[in-house]
């Protein structure tokens, strides 16, 4: 059998297994995806309060009072925010419809009067299909209602273990990953142990990095809503914020609901267009300035890998599968960089055992 071909065929059964064995992996993912996601997103909870923790350990506080001082001031933390948001959104939302009114008013006008020349007669033909697609649909909105009651349910559920898995991996996490190592075979143990807080402090840098990448743009953006005069500023700066936690796209895209607020409530494409470029001013910053000045060389993942693992994220995942992709790549890579060189050590150990065997 020539070489190549043998060299291929062993090369073929590698990847089908390799193949088979990913596609169990993402199966039973998405069959358990509830449990899967609230699992990392607990992780991901505990890196940015585990600091927390330790340091009131540091200070002489018992690690279970420590969980659960700076679990319920998470707790705490995030009700302020989302009691925040709903205020603000109820105080403004009176006068955001009365400009929302004024806008589409002033956009009628346009369409009338602009550069289209719409008659009337076309203006409420294009309405009334539009209330009759709406009417024929109504089936499947009704169908989309009871989805969205459902998908509350399950978001209500990941809340609460997320939640709890979070306290507990703050009150005993240590003893948690040594029950991980001890289900690992015997001579793989060490390695992992070695690896394993290398892949936490990674963890522990990106969360921390990222929350502060996504401070710093909601507030920039936030600051640029306010001069230019969009209504609702605050939270939609807040909404911002969530949606950096997806690098690269995320504060873009969650960006747009201020351009389309911008442009209908106060109906000034100049206005939506200023708004547009503060938000990809602040992205430029981001990706420039503000990711390798914070994150640094902590985080090391090439800007290919964070968007093929962003769009992969989301595919199988949706939006948690995005937010989760770039975390889990840099623990990824952080695992197997120390387990390469660990080898490598091992391998020079050896060579050096056998030379001196030899003399």
């Amino acid at each position: 059998m020539p070489w190549t071909l043998r060299v291929a065929a062993e090369s073929t059964w590698r990847l089908l297994l390799i193949g088979v064995a990913l596609y169990v992996v993402f199966r039973v993912i998405d069959t358990l995806k509830l449990v899967a996601f609230s699992a990392v997103a607990a992780l991901l909870i505990s890196a940015l309060l585990e600091p927390t923790v330790s340091w009131l350990r540091r200070h002489g506080v018992p690690r279970s009072l420590a969980a659960a001082v700076t679990f319920l001031a998470g707790l705490a933390s995030i009700g302020l925010v989302g009691w925040f948001v709903f205020w603000q959104v109820s105080s403004n939302l009176d006068p955001v419809t009365s400009q929302v009114q004024d806008g589409v008013r002033q956009l009628r006008d346009w369409l009338l009067n602009g550069p289209f020349h719409l008659t009337p007669d076309q203006l409420n033909n294009v309405t009334n299909q539009i209330t009759t697609a709406i009417g024929k649909n109504s089936e499947a909105l009704t169908s989309a209602g009871f989805t969205g009651v459902t998908i509350a349910v399950e978001l209500l559920t990941g809340v609460v273990l997320t939640a709890f898995t979070t306290f507990f991996l703050l009150y005993d996490g240590a003893r948690i990953w040594s029950w991980v190592l001890r289900g690992l075979p015997r001579h793989s143990r060490y390695a992992m142990a070695g690896a394993g807080p290398k892949a936490w402090a990674t963890l522990t840098a990106y969360v921390r990095g990222t929350v502060a990448v996504a401070f710093i743009d909601a507030l920039c953006i936030g600051i640029g809503l306010g001069m230019v005069g969009v209504p609702m500023a605050i939270p939609l700066a807040v909404i911002i914020f969530l949606g950096a936690f997806v690098p690269l796209v995320g504060a873009l895209v969650t960006g747009t609901i201020a351009v389309l607020i911008a442009l209908v409530a106060t109906a000034s494409v100049g206005k939506a267009l200023v708004v547009l470029v503060i938000l990809i001013g602040v992205q430029q910053l981001e990706g420039h300035i503000l990711q390798p000045l914070i994150l640094g060389r902590a985080v090391r993942v090439h800007p290919l890998a964070v968007v093929l693992g962003v769009a992969a994220g989301s595919i199988i995942g949706g939006i948690p599968g995005a937010i989760v992709a770039v975390p889990l790549i840099a623990v990824t890579n952080t695992v197997t960089g120390h387990l390469r060189q660990r080898n490598a050590a091992g391998q020079e150990v050896f060579q050096a055992i056998e030379a001196a065997r030899k003399q």
